[in-house]
């Protein structure tokens, strides 16, 4: 192992790569660490607090206590049926989508997913499409 006076330029300066501190920060010793050592002794009573305020009727020790306890009700859209013509054209079920869209069956968003994905899909056919003709052609070439 090299000594740590190898490891220092002339300029006294660490090289790079090389830490000043291999041993690092001990755990627990920061100031956040610190600061909840400080609290941790005293939130069972300022639970006990927050739930005798919450109880008086504080709306806001009440929001606290239920914010920790209960996770926030989060907005999901509701999946919708549509109704895609069967073994159409993709440019027919974008329309589709659109005119579902237009009268409500879809939100904007699900609208906009699916444009999305039908978008995509085109992308595959096309790469699909491309590859079968150029076998096509070898297949002519080498007949």
């Amino acid at each position: 192992m090299q000594s740590v006076i190898t490891k220092v330029r002339h300029t006294g300066q660490w090289q790079p790569g090389t830490s000043g501190n291999p041993a690092g920060r001990r755990p627990g010793s920061g100031e956040v660490a610190k600061l909840r050592q400080a609290i941790a002794a005293h939130v069972p009573e300022i639970i006990d607090r927050l739930v005798q305020q919450a109880r008086e009727g504080d709306a806001q020790a009440a929001r606290l206590l239920l914010e920790r306890v209960i996770p926030p009700v989060k907005a999901a859209e509701q999946p919708a049926l549509l109704d895609l013509p069967a073994g159409g054209a993709l440019a027919d079920h974008g329309r589709a989508i659109l005119q579902a869209t237009g009268e409500g069956a879809l939100g904007p968003q699900q609208a906009a997913q699916l444009l999305a994905a039908l978008g995509a899909l085109a992308r595959v056919v096309e790469v699909d499409e491309l590859a079968r003709r150029v076998q096509a052609l070898e297949d002519g070439r080498e007949a």
